[in-house]
């Protein structure tokens, strides 16, 4: 498995941007208690679908990238936050006692 850092995730969004992609990058911003990632952990998805990174795993990575495509789509920025007080934790596998936070937001243009 290979270990990303923050700059490698931003160095993509940077080099999918100069490719004439639209991309996302999805930020944490806040965790309470048990948390996968660590605040400033990014996902950069582009307007193919592609990924790389990781805002926590599994199934709330998922989550994430479907509410980035429709960011790359609108344009409009939003906050998301899963977590065990949240009936979708379970659901989306965010069931570690934690909650996060997460900021997606466009870059480029479409």
């Amino acid at each position: 498995m290979q270990v990303t850092t923050q700059n490698d995730e931003l160095n993509i969004a940077e080099q999918w941007i100069g490719d004439g992609k639209t991309v996302a990058i999805a930020t944490v911003v806040e965790t309470w208690g048990s948390a996968p990632r660590p605040v400033g952990a990014h996902l950069v998805i582009d307007s193919d679908g592609n990924f790389e990174g990781s805002v926590s795993g599994g199934c709330v990575e998922g989550a994430v990238v479907a509410e980035a495509m429709d960011v790359i789509t609108t344009g409009k920025t939003r906050m998301l936050e899963f977590g065990v007080a949240d009936e979708t934790a379970w659901e989306v596998g965010l069931s570690c006692g934690g909650r996060i936070r997460v900021y997606v937001e466009r870059l480029g243009s479409v």
